[in-house]
């Protein structure tokens, strides 16, 4: 009956993921221009150079919430209550020390940030990103703790109640936020209001917790000896925090000190589609992480994990290839109707962030196989010297060719190490066949050439910048897509998949047509 309730939180949760995420995709289209409008370019550099500083205080995490999920599998699979609650207390105390220790050394950054933030922003600018600074540094604090309660729901596989809290933050946050930019608040009421909402939901994940799931704390027996276990298996997840917030932050922070607030808003707002585009990825394999802790927990069976690796990277590489080549040839015309001409230089920056990272997005769960297996060292040596090199190159490249050139380096940095070092890494240690892999992936190359052609055509025949041109060329566009991949690429899984929930929804529809 457990197992019954695991699967239909499962697909329930895959389900409500996609249903939040095209949620706050309709909203963020709507709510991104008018916001980018009453803030102006300069604002929203200013909250995107603030954003990436405070998220460099993101490492004290230390990678505790996967080694958490990693234990508290264990002790599941044992039935161990006790041990439980003690990891839960345990973490409740390391979680609360890392948030006080965030408020230190984010003080320190606050009051420090002109010598980081550089000589190019204003007086006036400098004090917003100050107070800007504080408000962040206050709301990561008060994250901290919160790992915890998420972690708990996560491994407890409670997906629905997840992500209907993620759609109340996806319709929320704008109607929090617009007050604020209306009343002329700028970005500091804007990161003012954004802290606020995410306080009350981390109270209510808690609440649900203890209330709900009947979660116990021990503070009696702090496990020492656990602790030192944790600490070196969570050094190397550490290494990888530190990575990606050099990858993914570095280049806002070299824009702003050599070129001001409205080059790291143009990088900023190409950084946002990324996020939107690695999140689509994410939501399907973050589903699947207790079910990797507990295959390596349980058996480890290496063919179980290749087989759950591929399935899951199909599925990924349909999606982020429908929106890829979406972005290639819908891009330029979306961002300069949606955001306006001034972020029109977003879309090759976008595309030089979106295009090398659809490798390690399709390997994702990859990562949790490496943490589960215990596995994870070797990939933070890799991310740790390619990243060295991004930050070599990315500093001169940024100084002279700006965003563009900051891309560069990330984008050389993903390809060598995930297109090239990790496969090999994934087949020769980890023992998951990736020629097996990369021929189920590589299988679906057919099926994009009609789309790819298509997508020329329509760039060569239309004017894209005509709002009703481009809304009927990209709906034209989605569905030969859709009928190449569903006749050529897909395989029956995949079919049933989609086709068993379309099946159900166009039933429903009939039924209520005819009236039955």
């Amino acid at each position: 009956m457990n197992s019954k309730n695991n699967i239909n939180q499962l697909k329930a949760g895959v389900a409500l993921s996609y249903i939040s995420m095209g949620l706050g995709y309709l909203v963020s289209i709507i709510y991104t221009p008018i916001m980018l409008r009453l803030l102006g370019q300069s604002e929203y550099g200013l909250y995107n150079l603030v954003a990436s500083v405070v998220a460099y205080l993101g490492v004290l995490s230390f990678g505790f919430g996967s080694a958490y999920m990693r234990y508290y599998s264990q002790y599941k699979v044992k039935e161990d209550g006790e041990k439980i609650a003690i990891l839960n207390g345990m973490f409740l105390i390391i979680f609360s020390t890392i948030g006080l220790i965030a408020v230190i050394f984010g003080t320190i950054l606050a009051l420090n940030n002109e010598l980081i933030l550089g000589s190019e922003l204003t007086k006036i600018e400098l004090s917003r990103a100050k107070i800007m600074m504080m408000i962040l540094v206050i709301n990561l604090a008060i994250s901290f703790p919160s790992i915890i309660f998420t972690s708990y729901i996560t491994v407890n596989e409670k997906f629905v109640f997840q992500n209907l809290i993620q759609m109340m933050k996806t319709v929320i946050n704008p109607f929090v936020v617009l007050p604020a930019l209306l009343m002329g608040y700028g970005s500091i009421g804007m990161v003012i209001a954004t802290t606020a909402l995410n306080i009350s939901l981390e109270i209510i994940n808690a609440f649900f917790c203890i209330r709900k799931l009947k979660m116990r704390f021990s503070f009696s027996k702090f496990n020492f000896k656990l602790m030192r276990e944790m600490t070196v298996f969570s050094s190397f997840i550490f290494i990888n925090l530190v990575i990606d917030q050099i990858n993914w932050n570095l280049d806002k922070f070299i824009l702003g000190r050599f070129h001001g607030t409205i080059s790291v808003a143009v990088y900023g707002l190409a950084a946002q589609l990324n996020t939107y585009y690695m999140s689509i990825a994410s939501t399907i394999s973050n589903v699947f992480i207790p079910r990797v802790h507990r295959l390596v927990a349980n058996s480890g069976d290496n063919n179980d994990l290749t087989e759950l690796f591929t399935r899951i990277g199909r599925i990924q590489f349909i999606i982020l290839s429908l929106i890829s080549t979406g972005l290639v040839f819908f891009g330029k015309p979306f961002i300069s109707m949606w955001a306006g001409n001034n972020y029109i230089d977003s879309y090759l920056i976008a595309l030089l962030l979106i295009i090398p990272v659809t490798i390690p997005l399709i390997q994702n769960i990859g990562i949790e196989i490496q943490r589960a297996k215990n596995l994870h060292q070797f990939r933070s040596w890799v991310y740790f010297f390619i990243t060295l090199v991004n930050l070599g190159i990315s500093i001169p490249l940024a100084k002279n060719f700006g965003g563009v050139g900051a891309t560069i380096g990330t984008a050389a940095a993903l390809i060598v190490g995930n297109g090239f070092i990790m496969n090999w890494y994934y087949h020769a240690k980890v023992g998951l066949d990736m020629k097996f892999f990369w021929k189920q992936v590589l299988s679906f190359i057919p099926a994009l050439i009609v789309p790819v052609l298509a997508g020329i055509l329509i760039n060569i025949i239309f004017n894209l910048y005509n709002i009703f041109y481009f809304l009927g060329c990209a709906i034209i566009y989605v569905v030969i897509f859709f009928v190449s991949m569903w006749f050529i690429g897909m395989n029956q899984y995949e079919r049933e998949l989609i086709g068993k929930p379309l099946g159900k929804i166009i039933g429903r529809i009939a039924k209520k047509i005819i009236g039955v």
